[in-house]
């Protein structure tokens, strides 16, 4: 269907600066106070650059620069730009965690789009909560948008070995724990880990996120496997400034772009590439800031149909640069284009069809073709059972295939501080066949749902050589973790939900085959036991803890706030 294009009059940006009236003589008067003309913003595209750059986000340090690559692009296609921060995000300090922040920065890039006189917006981002969060504003404000992902960093080395964050540091850890390990080794193993500014460079959740923005057809095609210290990379930001000053004028908003069949196709990257667990949570909130329904039984049902041909960590061999060189996104799509909806829009204005016609694969190793995949299903399975009535997410494809069915007895700790003194303890009463659960770290209970579960294997089986075991939480893991570790179970804990009533002894199953979970407990036993089980005191005087306590859904639901969630119009602010 065509769509009639833009004029000067019809910019939202006119009704600011283009009426003859007290207030817009306002306006422009404190843009020239600025040091602009009038030709310089007079009935152009004022294009917002929403800026997650901070000097505590190693991931984004270089984004203050993507910002300037962005500006010169806008000014070149006839835009007027202008840069607006907004919350960080960065995973590596904030705490208690960044998902308790990532409808704080949903609402706060929401708000800044709305509230200024802005007709587009680029989003500068790629740190695991950024992009979801960018996007959900971005979504719910509803002007023309593109993304910029921030990249990932250079591959690590240390001692001739090729390291990738993350997943190197839980393994080697745990080779320290055991003794195999020194400390001057672990001391060296720091600098050489993280070499560039960017994102994680194996399949976290920062790469799983940024390739599901290309994918949904939010970004220019191939930006989303980039190194962030490759000179494509600013050469993308600035591409992006150039598109999205016509895309204003093309009216190409984000209800025109996403769809059922965007999403299904981000089910099927996920699948391909072995994403992140966390995708779940932060897709379904993605979906349903856009109007389409979407569930974690969605992403089970498409983990039995995709085979994961990304041979990338903690999966696989390789790392995001050699994804890169390998073709990146647009290769793995033409792999995939038998199982995509090509007909799916694109900000470029094209369907994926278009975008991934001339793609090719240089590494077939990195980036497998269909009938050679690393695993032939199983990315991802959702179980469900009397332990997690609303479902709980293992990634089979990390965990030892020995444990993806396994019965045992349960090793309970209520929360994190007493796990950790416990996997220290090398006189703790476990085995191998133990089943760890850790409780309250959910959307309440964290609060906000860390990455706690990943819970460390006792040191008295890493020395015995252990390395995997079953974990059940209802806590959300690194994408970078690895290990048969089942997550965000719903309900959680804090509020009663029946892993609450799990004790120490009480025999556990798991079948991933069958997508099961139960504990061996009948259903009077479970109720008896909750109406006698208090949570631990998580309540907050005041502040945004107590809103996000009181409003935040659970993980089956997105952890979107009950209030942000939803495609109903907020009215244009009134100008007076």
């Amino acid at each position: 269907m065509t769509h009639p294009r833009k004029t000067p009059e019809t910019l939202r940006s006119f009704r600011w600066f283009g009426a003859s009236d007290l207030r817009s003589f306002g306006h422009r008067s404190r843009a020239l106070q600025m040091g602009f003309n009038h030709e310089e913003f007079m009935g152009k595209p004022v294009i917002g650059i929403i800026n997650t750059w901070s000097e505590i986000n190693p991931c984004h340090t270089h984004l203050r620069d993507r910002a300037e690559a962005v500006k010169r692009a806008v000014w070149a296609a006839g835009g007027f730009p202008v840069e607006i921060p907004v919350m960080s995000a960065s995973e590596q300090y904030q705490k208690p965690t960044t998902m308790l922040y990532r409808n704080f920065l949903a609402m706060e890039t929401e708000e800044s789009i709305r509230s200024h006189p802005l007709d587009g917006a680029v989003l500068l981002g790629g740190c695991d909560k950024s992009t979801p969060a960018l996007i959900m504003g971005a979504c719910s404000a509803g002007l023309p948008f593109i993304f910029v992902p921030a990249g990932p960093m250079l591959r690590g080395n240390w001692a001739g070995k090729v390291l990738g964050s993350g997943a190197d540091v839980w393994k080697y850890w745990a080779e320290k724990e055991a003794g195999n390990i020194t400390d001057g080794q672990w001391r060296d193993m720091e600098s050489g880990i993280a070499r560039s500014y960017g994102t994680c460079m194996v399949m976290g959740t920062a790469a799983t996120m940024m390739s599901h923005a290309e994918v949904l057809g939010l970004t220019l095609p191939g930006a989303s496997a980039i190194p962030a210290a490759d000179a494509a990379h600013p050469r993308m930001a600035a591409a992006a400034g150039k598109r999205i000053v016509e895309m204003v004028w093309e009216d190409l908003t984000p209800d025109r772009i996403l769809s059922r069949k965007s999403f299904e196709n981000a089910l099927t990257v996920h699948m391909a590439v072995a994403g992140s667990t966390n995708a779940i949570i932060h897709l379904v909130a993605m979906a349903g800031r856009a109007g389409v329904p979407l569930t974690p039984d969605d992403f089970d049902t498409f983990s039995r149909t995709v085979p994961v041909i990304a041979n990338l960590r903690p999966s696989g061999e390789f790392l995001m640069e050699d994804f890169f060189y390998a073709g990146g996104l647009p290769a793995l799509l033409k792999q995939l284009e038998s199982k995509l909806h090509t007909d799916a829009m694109t900000v470029t204005g094209k369907p994926i069809a278009e975008t991934i016609a001339l793609a090719k694969v240089y590494d077939d190793n990195v980036i497998r073709p269909l009938d050679r995949a690393i695993s032939t299903e199983n990315g991802l399975a959702v179980l469900k059972g009397n332990l997690a009535p609303n479902g709980c997410v293992i990634k089979p494809s990390a965990a030892e295939p020995r444990l993806l069915k396994h019965r045992g007895p349960a090793l309970v700790f209520e929360d994190y501080d007493a796990m950790m003194r416990a996997v220290n303890d090398e006189n703790l009463d476990v085995t191998a066949d133990h089943i760890m659960v850790l409780k309250n770290c959910g959307p309440v209970g964290g609060p906000g749902m860390p990455e706690w579960g990943m819970l460390p294997i006792p040191k008295k089986l890493l020395k015995q050589g252990v390395r995997d075991m079953l974990r059940i939480s209802d806590a959300r893991m690194s994408g970078t973790s690895y290990g048969a570790c089942v997550l965000h179970v719903a309900p959680e804990a804090y509020i009663k939900g029946p892993l609450a009533a799990v004790q120490t002894g009480d025999i556990i199953a798991v079948d991933v085959e069958a997508r099961g979970i139960s504990v061996e407990l009948s259903d009077a036993e479970i109720a008896a036991r909750l109406a006698k089980w208090s949570p631990p005191n998580r309540d907050y005087a005041r502040g945004y803890g107590k809103m996000s306590a009181a409003h935040i859904q659970q993980a089956d639901k997105g952890c979107d706030f009950d209030y942000l969630e939803g495609t109903a119009k907020i009215a244009e602010p009134e100008i007076h």
